[in-house]
């Protein structure tokens, strides 16, 4: 099953570095080779600047796999451009720390490389090994190379990164539980599990958001990279015969190509034909499962599992009349969910497929919550990470608000905005930052993506919103005001100025403020006229609800208020009001997003 390895093509690797030393090395030393000499390192580490040039356009993978023993082996046809501003003379490849490279070549011809570990939670384990590749030339910008590759290892179940910063190892596990085992082969990529190879520079957990960051990072690369997979594994007869393979996201089939007889393997296959990566990281699984269908779902379980897939049939049945009213009445793929290997384990996507643990007696709410953001993805889809991801987020806060009310949905996405003020620039331009249509921080494409569309919402109206949401083809987003156009046609409204300052360019949160509140009576009797000023010190002009309440009287009207800027409004209420409030957290701020002036004292 696994790859012979040949003599010659030993000899050509040539440098090989001494045995590093155990995982667990400190944290502090994630950016040197362990268990290499200064000279090694000045030698053979790769800098983050030719890790960041190298840009894969197509993965070749000819995968075998014998479960039982936890065990891969990889033979990787690869094609990378150097995407930098200087000549590459050696180039950087990572995969996990539990797999070792075995040969490399390209024309042909056996390359001289060195391998090391390098502590980086892009990883399971948290260290990746980074083989550092001298070119027989130099790779000029924008210059391709086709690269040919062998590694195998092993990939066990491990929360180490997780466990080196207090996590319990149970917890550990539950949440990194990517592994190569006898009944479970279930591999996610960057961030996860490297089981092919990326090039990157080391993040760790802890460190800010940036492990996350560069997930998006690694996406946006290679969205438009190709990729074609080949899958070959063993499997013995005391263990029920894997028959579904899922492929980056695509449920393919499983050929048995030989059944397993007295002492002998049996052996079963999968493939994937060439297809275009998109916003996703490659991901490999292979389970035995029993397929359930119904109330527009597909349900792979385990057969321990089956009875409890009523109630997520349920749950789709319960969220489908709010996602059809959103994004209309036919899915453009059906539902597909598929069952980890342990009830807690934490639940993921895969492009359109729900991973999750199947429980016993599982929490309704969670539940709901969890297939109003899967359905949203199987009925709308997007090239575009901030409508892709930021839809779902979105009907999953239109879900909220159905069940638990306006407020709660707010106080859910308030939840989020710290982090989104914190990624944001303090002065947009200069550090920072990342406009909508380039996003590849989830900070972005899907916190801020919920505002944003929160704040559609309230410009347009609901119906418009919808509209242009049903209308939505993602094969005609091909300029950056399609969906711009879209919506101004449903609503009728010009909308260009929203675009330009929250999705266009990245000018950061709004910084509203109540400058100045004076009420007088009006002519009329038992009428009064409250003037509010509100300063926007931000750099995001922003239309922000402004409320006016009285102990039996409550009026709301929006205002504009431009970046840098302030202005004045005056609004009239019929009896003596309390209470002034701008902005009720629809609109995102540096700071809190709700501000409150009482009145009872200076209207008297």
């Amino acid at each position: 099953m696994l790859f012979s390895r040949s003599l010659e093509d030993d000899k050509a690797n040539g440098d090989k570095v001494a045995e590093p030393s155990a995982a667990g090395q400190a944290v502090q030393k994630q950016n040197s080779p362990r268990g290499m000499s200064a000279a090694t390192v000045a030698r053979f580490q790769a800098t983050d600047a030719e890790r960041n040039a190298l840009t894969f356009l197509a993965y070749d993978l000819d995968v075998r796999l014998v479960p039982r023993q936890e065990s891969i082996a990889v033979r990787a046809r690869l094609r990378v451009r150097n995407d930098g501003d200087k000549p590459l003379e050696r180039i950087a490849l990572q995969l996990s720390s539990a797999l070792k490279w075995e040969q490399m070549r390209t024309a042909g011809a056996g390359v001289s490389f060195a391998q090391h570990l390098l502590d980086s939670d892009a990883d399971h384990t948290g260290a990746v090994n980074e083989a550092v590749i001298t070119l027989p030339r130099a790779l000029a910008p924008q210059e391709e190379l086709q690269l040919e590759v062998l590694y195998s290892g092993q990939i066990s179940l491990n929360g180490e990164r997780l466990e080196r910063i207090g996590a319990p190892t149970a917890a550990a596990e539950k949440s990194d539980w990517d592994r190569i085992s006898a009944d479970f082969v279930g591999m996610r990529g960057f961030g996860n599990v490297l089981w092919y190879p990326v090039s990157a520079p080391p993040v760790l957990l802890g460190d800010g958001a940036k492990l996350f960051a560069e997930m998006g990072k690694q996406k946006q690369r290679q969205q438009q990279a190709t990729m074609k997979m080949s899958v070959t594994a063993e499997f013995t007869a005391e263990i029920a015969t894997p028959n579904l393979a899922l492929l980056n996201g695509h449920v393919v089939p499983v050929v048995e190509t030989a059944a397993p007889e007295n002492s002998h393997a049996g052996v079963i296959t999968a493939s994937l034909p060439e297809t275009t990566l998109g916003f996703s990281a490659p991901s490999l699984f292979l389970l035995a499962r029993r397929k359930v269908q119904g109330s527009g779902v597909q349900i792979f379980a385990a057969a321990e599992d089956v009875a409890s897939t009523q109630s997520l049939q349920t749950a789709v049945r319960e969220v489908t009349p709010l996602v059809q009213q959103w994004l209309g009445q036919k899915p453009n793929a059906l539902l597909t969910v598929v069952g980890l290997a342990e009830a807690n384990d934490a639940p993921a996507e895969e492009r359109d497929v729900f991973l999750a643990g199947f429980k016993a007696s599982p929490d309704p709410h969670e539940l709901d919550n969890a297939m109003v953001h899967s359905l949203a993805h199987a009925y709308f889809a997007s090239p575009r990470p901030w409508l892709n991801e930021g839809v779902a987020q979105f009907l999953g806060s239109l879900w909220v608000e159905q069940v638990d009310g306006r407020k709660t949905a707010l106080e859910s996405m308030a939840s989020e905005r710290g982090a989104l003020s914190l990624a944001e620039p303090a002065t947009p331009g200069e550090t920072g930052g990342e406009d909508l249509l380039d996003a590849s921080d989830p900070v972005f494409y899907r916190t801020k993506s919920v505002y944003v569309l929160w704040m559609l919402r309230d410009l347009a109206g609901d119906a418009a919103l919808a509209a242009a949401l049903r209308s939505y083809h993602p094969e005609q987003d091909t300029t950056s005001d399609y969906f711009e156009r879209l919506l101004e046609k449903a609503s009728g409204k010009d909308l260009k100025w929203f675009f330009d300052a929250w999705i266009y360019h990245d000018r950061g949160l709004a910084d509203l403020s109540i400058t100045g509140v004076f009420p007088s009576k009006a002519s009329v009797a038992g009428q009064w006229l409250v003037a509010v000023d509100i300063a926007n010190d931000g750099f995001a002009e922003v239309e922000v609800p402004v409320i006016v309440r009285s102990r039996d009287t409550t009026v709301a009207e929006r205002l504009r208020v431009p970046a840098r800027g302030t202005v004045s409004h005056r609004m009239l209420i019929g009896s003596l009001p309390t209470e002034i409030q701008v902005n009720d957290g629809t609109v995102p701020e540096v700071a809190e997003s709700i501000h409150l002036h009482t009145l009872t004292a200076e209207a008297k």
